[in-house]
């Protein structure tokens, strides 16, 4: 008992501490992106939703079945819920147990607590509060104990398994129910914490030849462009491990000589990076529909629930929702962990190609099921872990991204992927990182209270 006052004491103390960054219910009124009274930036205008291109907004009407002005304020409430959850997150600490949107435009955040003491706090912060039986943190574990069990078995009629925050379970997706059993059985998990649910389809990779916008592997196979990236004065792309091995070369949609594969992951993860030669610059731009340049500002992690429009050299634009996070997938290769679920479609040729929410990279195109006529679910391997891996900086528009910040210095970089949860220092003081992100110039601690708190 005494623990719960000291944790209620503190969970009480940072939300007042915090007060002045409540977004006005989420309701996606046109307040979500005004600046509060001290002139710090909002999530949205750190995060340039207002950077939205006109492509991206198009695709969100016509598939999340939107009009521009929900679909603006969709991805202006998103910024915010995300800041706000991650704030929560922070205080409520074990407790946690999950959070996301609901509503066309993202308007109802809701954020999961193994606490009844909590609601006062999350409700203070204009969400709504799910008291559930587990955290989020044991959620993972058994998750991850699935992990374990999975990398000596075949998986292929249990391929995808996640943590499902809405129904505070781990769920395993089966073809066949008996395969998900013996699977949870090999983990030793709680069926208390896990839900088997049927599934018809087996997931694939989309790499498959198809005419397009693309980049070709060895002058054969076709794949999409992830994201324009630099390592030192060294220029590239990220895309998909399944597209190429280490030593592969690459030619462009013009079938001019382009690059080399530097690194590949797959399976395990599905993550690589290609080297491009002096031919060819790296932008900070994603191809849209009819051409037009997507402006990508930063990387930070959209939540569940949250808009995702994808790119590729199939089937061009399209979008949907975040559905899981923390996902496994297993397909003919092998098992892909940890991925994110999502209900965008894509077909062969996609592989590889952008997920955008807003302006925010999320990830490349791994594989998934169904297709872009009858609809179908799509994985992306996230790109901050890509990043991180091969140490790689996205290219933006909000700078070159590779200086290091000057005085006043302290442990905070730029070009740094971090995790929420992580602690910095800067000018002297010491920072909690709220959101997943990879730091750029400019988003300095105190300058984006919507990825930092003061602690």
């Amino acid at each position: 008992m005494p623990h719960r006052h000291r944790h209620r004491r503190a969970v009480g103390a940072a939300v007042a501490a915090t007060a002045a960054l409540l977004v006005a219910g989420l309701s996606g009124s046109a307040s979500a992106g005004t600046a509060p009274a001290d002139s710090a930036p909002t999530a949205a205008e750190t995060l340039r939703t207002d950077a939205a291109p006109p492509a991206l907004l198009q695709a969100m009407q016509r598939d999340l079945g939107l009009d521009r002005r929900q679909a603006r304020h969709r991805l202006a409430n998103e910024a915010e819920a995300g800041a706000t959850a991650g704030r929560l997150r922070a205080a409520l600490g074990g407790d946690f147990a999950g959070a996301w949107v609901d509503g066309a435009e993202s308007g109802t955040l809701t954020v999961a607590t193994t606490d009844a003491g909590d609601v006062a706090a999350i409700e203070a912060r204009g969400a709504e509060a799910k008291v559930v039986r587990h955290s989020l943190a044991d959620l993972d574990a058994a998750k991850a104990r699935l992990d374990a069990a999975a990398a000596g078995r075949n998986t292929a009629d249990a391929p995808v398994w996640y943590v499902d925050t809405r129904a505070n379970t781990v769920v395993v997706e089966a073809i066949r129910p008996a395969a998900a059993r013996a699977l949870l059985a090999a983990a030793g998990a709680d069926r208390s914490l896990a839900r088997v649910e049927s599934r018809t389809e087996r997931p694939r990779t989309f790499y498959d030849l198809r005419g397009g916008e693309a980049y070709y592997i060895n002058n054969s196979s076709r794949c999409s462009i992830g994201f324009p990236v630099t390592r030192g004065t060294q220029q590239g792309f990220a895309t998909a491990g399944h597209c190429g091995r280490a030593g592969a070369g690459t030619t462009g949609a013009n079938r001019v000589a382009q690059g080399t594969f530097q690194g590949s992951i797959f399976p395990g993860r599905d993550m690589a990076w290609v080297a491009t030669n002096s031919s060819w610059t790296a932008t900070p731009y994603v191809l849209g529909a009819g051409g037009q340049n997507v402006q990508v500002t930063g990387s930070t992690v959209a939540p569940v629930g949250a808009s995702v429009c994808r790119s590729g050299s199939t089937t061009g634009w399209h979008c949907g929702t975040i559905t899981q996070q923390n996902t496994s997938v297993t397909y003919p290769e092998g098992t892909i962990s940890p991925v994110t679920k999502t209900t965008v479609c894509a077909e062969p040729g996609d592989s590889g190609g952008s997920y955008l929410s807003g302006s925010q990279a999320q990830g490349v195109t791994s594989g998934g099921s169904g297709d872009c006529r009858s609809g179908g679910e799509t994985f992306f391997q996230p790109i901050n872990a890509l990043l991180q891996n091969y140490g790689l900086t996205l290219k933006t528009t909000g700078g070159d991204g590779g200086e290091e910040p000057g005085e006043p210095g302290g442990t905070w970089a730029a070009g740094t992927v971090y995790q929420p949860g992580d602690t910095v220092t800067y000018g002297g003081a010491t920072y909690r990182c709220l959101q997943g992100h990879q730091a750029y110039p400019g988003w300095e601690p105190p300058n984006v209270p919507a990825l930092w708190q003061r602690v």
